[in-house]
């Protein structure tokens, strides 16, 4: 129960983080290999590309932080 916890303070901590510093991340969705389609109304955005890049830095801070604390 104590890593989901932890898990969870990284995850608020990081959205506040991206919350309050939002400007110097307008690349999100944005990069190369992200799908974007707009057509009259209709706008479609698949951010591949955004999610791989999140899921390896959340993978490195949680192995971290785990290691910091010690895995058991």
């Amino acid at each position: 129960m104590k890593q989901l916890e932890l898990v969870a303070i990284v995850l608020i901590l990081f959205g506040i983080f991206l919350f309050l510093f939002a400007k110097f991340f307008n690349f999100w969705g944005k990069l190369p290999g992200d799908i974007n389609y707009s057509k009259d109304n209709f706008t479609f955005i698949f951010p591949i590309t955004t999610s791989i890049f999140i899921s390896i830095i959340l993978s490195i801070i949680l192995t971290v932080i785990l290691n910091i604390f010690g895995r058991k």
